[in-house]
């Protein structure tokens, strides 16, 4: 049974100009970096004011872009095509400095520099888990709060998870609200000697603990840190919510991105799930890297009987296949192979010719080197060409040894730099055509599976807008090449399945 799901039009979503955010999310190594690109690009180019935010630590959206580096800062990408009225601009997250400039905007320059040079500040926004997908989402809603483009593309974080995107913000609201940030909180709100008394009897075996496991200095950080934060912590939150609420506004799009492989397609299958239960709005589903074929009408099974047919008609006979003349075990039958040599002697067909001895029917052959006939031709010379080798420029064409005169036999056109005969062997080009017979025998397999991975999501999301995208032979480099992509996306038929 086939199975196909609704068509996903990429030019309509980012033509509309209600469409202010898209969020390219996925598991993981399925092309959401250059997805996001091609998107901006292609965006750009039919008229919008883009951004892109990406998250790509390997930066290859700045190499692809022609840009030497990306900063936390948006940079105008050159060579875009503006005569529609649009520009794009790129930026990668700087995880740190995003989470420095949220302390420096949200409280007084005294308390900053005593939260920016707290090592447990340090270690907490250069590496806890979960900071940079919140810092990810600090930075979008600083991009939409400035208002100064009409669509910010986002590349979610290279997490394991597809969903630690969304678990972020919430996570870090947990932590902030967390028992242990409270008790560490509580001397600062009580405050003057009543807090000193409190936090001497009623936390004096708690912080000797602490400081046995964690280390006086460390909790000693923590508490400075948690003291100098107190006024920010309603702020991030306040934030994450200000920021979840617009990823469930009807001005978001999410395209989960997703390669042809079952892994890749169940975290895309339990993103979706987690998009709808969460009521975010969902765009559809990028299948990344799809394989097919110039010829599908052959099929594996065909192409590879096709090149078992050419393997048998291309192997030659076993010259070491066993008679009954050549017996191993046999004594006189091994001394005689180690003498005999495989053409029969002159004059006498039955009788075996021993190594080494002269054979007046054998021809000059380039191989050999210098042998003199009977009938002289003392002319030829050795197998390279040397001194003797007759001359081509001679008008007879007879040999003035020969006692009939008859013309000499015609020499194999040969390859003057490899030294090999340039007629084709046709068991060469059976070999080859085997092997390309093979290699397309892998492809249509390799198209088959990914069919039955696309239907088993199809059969479970019907409802899915989807969109393949061929896979390309290389790696993208440039903006032809992103713009390479962004075509594929729009003009990308519904999988089919």
């Amino acid at each position: 049974m086939s199975l196909e799901s609704p068509v996903l039009d990429i030019d309509p979503l980012i033509d509309d100009p209600r469409t202010r955010i898209v969020v390219c999310c996925g598991s993981g190594g399925v092309g959401k970096t250059t997805t996001a690109a091609a998107l901006g690009v292609r965006a750009a180019e039919r008229g919008r004011k883009a951004v892109v935010l990406t998250i790509d630590p390997a930066r290859r959206l700045a190499q692809s872009m022609g840009l030497s580096e990306l900063d936390n800062t948006p940079r105008k990408v050159a060579g875009i095509d503006e005569s529609a009225g649009g520009e794009l601009h790129a930026m990668m997250l700087d995880m740190k400095r995003t989470f420095d400039e949220v302390v420096l905007q949200h409280t007084d320059q005294e308390r900053a520099r005593a939260i920016l040079d707290n090592p447990f500040y340090q270690s907490l926004s250069a590496g806890f888990a979960g900071t940079q997908e919140y810092m990810a989402m600090e930075k979008l809603g600083q991009l939409r709060a400035l208002d100064e483009w009409d669509l910010i593309i986002v590349d979610t974080p290279p997490s394991r998870s597809a969903l630690d995107f969304l678990d972020a913000p919430k996570r870090l609201g947990s932590f902030l609200d967390g028992r242990f940030i409270r008790l560490l909180m509580a001397p600062a709100k009580v405050g003057g000697r009543a807090g000193v008394k409190f936090l001497n009897v009623g936390m004096s075996m708690m912080t000797g603990t602490l400081s046995k496991v964690m280390g006086a200095h460390l909790l000693r950080d923590v508490q400075t840190f948690v003291a100098a934060m107190d006024s920010m912590f309603g702020g991030f939150r306040s934030r994450a919510d200000a920021t979840y609420k617009l990823l469930q506004a009807n001005g978001t799009a999410f395209l989960v991105v997703a390669a042809p492989e079952r892994d890749a397609l169940r975290e895309a299958s339990y993103f979706v799930e987690r998009l709808a239960a969460e009521d975010m709005p969902l765009a559809g589903l990028v299948l990344n890297r799809v394989h097919g074929s110039g010829a599908a009408q052959l099929t594996a099974e065909r192409a590879l009987a096709a090149a078992e047919a050419l393997d048998d008609l291309s192997e030659p006979d076993d010259p070491g296949a066993p008679n009954d003349l050549d017996d191993p075990d046999d004594p006189e039958t091994a001394d005689a192979t180690d003498t005999v040599d495989a053409g029969p002697a002159a004059g006498n067909p039955s009788t075996p010719r021993l190594t080494g001895e002269f054979d007046e029917s054998a021809e000059n052959l380039q191989s050999v080197g210098i042998v003199d006939q009977p009938g002289g031709k003392a002319g030829l010379r050795t197998a390279d060409g040397g001194e003797g080798t007759p001359s081509t420029d001679s008008a007879d064409t007879s040999s003035p040894e020969s006692p009939t005169g008859s013309p000499a036999a015609p020499v194999p056109a040969q390859d003057p730099e490899a030294g090999r005969s340039t007629n084709p062997d046709p068991l060469d080009a059976d070999r080859l055509a085997a092997g390309m017979l093979r290699l397309h025998a892998e492809r249509m397999q390799l198209v088959a599976r990914e069919r039955r991975t696309r239907e088993r999501f199809v059969s479970v999301h019907p409802d899915v807008p989807m969109v393949d995208v061929a896979a390309l032979p290389g790696d993208v480099h440039d903006l032809e090449g992103l713009r390479a992509i962004g075509e594929r996306l729009a003009q990308g038929q519904p999988t089919a399945a």
